[in-house]
Formats: C-alpha cells, sequence, structure tokens
C-alpha cells in the first residue's frame, strides 16, 4: 500500500493507475459504442422505410464516441492535480475540447440532412440547380456551423469573444462588399428556382431581350435569342428587371387593321365585319373571344379592326397568316376594296376657272 502512496509529479501513484483505468475505459467504451452503433442500431435502422434515421446513425456514431472517450479523460483528470494554473489550463482545454466535439456532431448532421434534402428535390425537379446549389449551400452552413462552434470554445475558455466577434464583422464587410455582385447573383438564383417564374424551354423576354431559356445555373441564365445567339444574363438581373414569360400567356393577341375605299357603302361596312368575324370565329387556331369594330375615316380609308387571340398550341405566325389570306379571298369575291394612299391635284388653270 505505501508503494501506492508514492507520488509521481504531485499526486500518488494510486491516483496516477485511477486516471489511467478512467482514460482506458473511456477508449474502451468509446470503441464498443461505437461497433454497437455501427451494427446493431445500423441493422435496424436499414430495416425501416425511411433512410434518415440511417442517415441520422451514420453520421453520430463517431462524434458520440469521440464525446464518451472525452468523458474517460476529464474523469480521470479529475483524479489529480498540478496546481491552480494547470487545473485552470486544462479546464479550458477540456471545456474547447467538448465545444469542437459539439460542433462536430451538428454540422456532420447538417451537412447531410440539407444534402439529403436537397437531393430529394433534386430527384423531383427537372432544373439543374439543385444540383449546383447544393455544394454551396452545404459548406456554407457547414462553416457557419463550425464559426459558431469556434466561438462557442472560445467564450468557454474565457477569451474575449466580442473583440474578435468586432473583427470578424469589419473583415466580414470588407468580403462582403468585395462580392456583393457574386451574392447577388447567387441570390438571384435561388429567388428563380424558388418563384419558379420561368422553366427551362420557356421564351421569356427581358431587357429588350428575348429568347428561350436553355439553362438557369445558381449564378447565370442561359438564352438563345431568336436570332440564334447565345446570351448569358447574371441571375440578379431577374430580381432587378421585370421579365415577361412569353410561354405562360395563355393566348396571343392579334391587332387587325383593314381600310376600305371610301365608296364603300355602310351595308358594305356591316358585310365587312360579319365576314371578318366568320373568318375569325372558325378558323381552328383562334379563340372565341373576337372583337371588330367600324374603328375611324382615316386620311384615305375607312378603317375595320379586329382584336382576336390565337390559342396557345397554335402558331403564332402561320394562324394570322391563314387568316389574313381568307380575308383577302373573301373580300375580293364581295368586292370589297382595300384602299392605298392616294392625292387629288387640283392645277392652277382650274382654280381660276373655278372661281
Amino acid at each position: 500500500m505505501n508503494f501506492l502512496n508514492t507520488e509521481f509529479l504531485g499526486n500518488a501513484l494510486l491516483e496516477w493507475g485511477i486516471a489511467l483505468g478512467w482514460a482506458v475505459g473511456g477508449l474502451i467504451v468509446g470503441r464498443l459504442f461505437y461497433r454497437w452503433l455501427s451494427h446493431r442500431i445500423k441493422a435496424a435502422a436499414s430495416k425501416t422505410a425511411s433512410k434518415l434515421d440511417d442517415l441520422i446513425i451514420d453520421q453520430v456514431e463517431e462524434p458520440i464516441a469521440m464525446g464518451v472517450v472525452i468523458l474517460g479523460l476529464w474523469f480521470g483528470y479529475d483524479h489529480l492535480h498540478f496546481g491552480t494554473g494547470a487545473d485552470a489550463f486544462m479546464e479550458k482545454v477540456f471545456a474547447i475540447a467538448v465545444a469542437f466535439d459539439i460542433t462536430w456532431l451538428a454540422a456532420r448532421l447538417v451537412d447531410s440532412l440539407i444534402g439529403n434534402l436537397l437531393l430529394s428535390v433534386s430527384e423531383k425537379s427537372d432544373s439543374k440547380m439543385v444540383s449546383q446549389i447544393t455544394p454551396i449551400l452545404q459548406k456554407t452552413l457547414r462553416s457557419t456551423v463550425w464559426v459558431l462552434g469556434v466561438i462557442m470554445a472560445l467564450n468557454n475558455s474565457g477569451y474575449d469573444v466580442g473583440a474578435l466577434l468586432a473583427g470578424v464583422g469589419i473583415g466580414g464587410l470588407a468580403l462582403a462588399m468585395a462580392a456583393k455582385d457574386f451574392v447577388a447573383n447567387i441570390f438571384g438564383g435561388i429567388t428563380v428556382f424558388v418563384d419558379k417564374p420561368f422553366l427551362v424551354g420557356d421564351r421569356v423576354q427581358l431587357d429588350g431581350m428575348d429568347g428561350t431559356v436553355q439553362e438557369i445555373g445558381i449564378r447565370s441564365t442561359r438564352l438563345m435569342t431568336l436570332a440564334g445567339r447565345m446570351v448569358t444574363i447574371p441571375n440578379h438581373k431577374f430580381t432587378d428587371s421585370i421579365v415577361e414569360n412569353v410561354t405562360a400567356e395563355p393566348a396571343r393577341k392579334i391587332r387587325l387593321d383593314l381600310g376600305l375605299t371610301y365608296d364603300t357603302t355602310p351595308e358594305q361596312m356591316e358585310r365587312s365585319i360579319v365576314i371578318l368575324n366568320e373568318i375569325v370565329v372558325k378558323h381552328i387556331g383562334t379563340e372565341d373571344d373576337t372583337t371588330i369594330w367600324f374603328s375611324g375615316f382615316g386620311d384615305f380609308s375607312l378603317n375595320v379592326s379586329a382584336i382576336y387571340f390565337v390559342k396557345k398550341a397554335s402558331d403564332v405566325c402561320l394562324t394570322p397568316g391563314a387568316v389574313n389570306l381568307e380575308i383577302l379571298r373573301r373580300f375580293n369575291e364581295e368586292n370589297l376594296n382595300f384602299a392605298f394612299p392616294t392625292q387629288t391635284l387640283i392645277h392652277e388653270g382650274e382654280i381660276g376657272s373655278a372661281s
């Protein structure tokens, strides 16, 4: 017994033995706990329909095992004393170790859960944006968790976190100013993904550009213009400007103006309106909503106007073309003459004779 009471570095050998037992015990229990989670609990979780429990167990087993080891080391060191300064230092070390272990656990959980969630969303969506934004969002959240963990560890260790945050805030402000366009594009891409003002394949108009959406990325969107050119647009443009989705329109509005000669009789004018109505309404590519009227007296013509709508499934070029061709044919059959610009010239001699 006297041997066990022999002091080594200010602590009896018995206390050293107990501390070693706690440390070795913590390592053994941590290892056994890890094996138990890896085999028994994983096997039970694999039998369930949900994959979420498998994911959670896979991510927490290592941090929990490490926590058991840290706990064993803490209880072991509690039996040893090396003076007030050394003990206070070791308390800070263990506080930092616990904070980092908790942060490790939280970061793994957030990273895997967000990745699993976005993966399931990506499988249900045709957009490539989800797969592009997943690694960025994972890294951002993981970095945020680690930053908070480091701050918590420093705070537990007695450091002045306020001064540190002030320095980080100034640096973050400078970084934000330098990367504001990049961040704006990222949030613009998220806005496009969430609000879905357009999809791949839609025809859109933006700031004088007219084209079909080819790809929606996390930073930019690509349009194929009507001229066949590929245009890359930063995503922040879609939050700062008005975007017109041409594909989303239920029908295309068409305005038609015709001019008949001034020798057209009222009966012929009424007949022209009837003919226009028959042509537009009976066409398979137009909607039933049609308005036709005698719109006014022009400089050299009596004007007839029509507003009709081309169905979404119909061709917006061929349908008005077919309507116009039928109008020309029917008006010629009915002797309804189209006007063209004319001028009446009066000679100076004719004016004198008339006076």
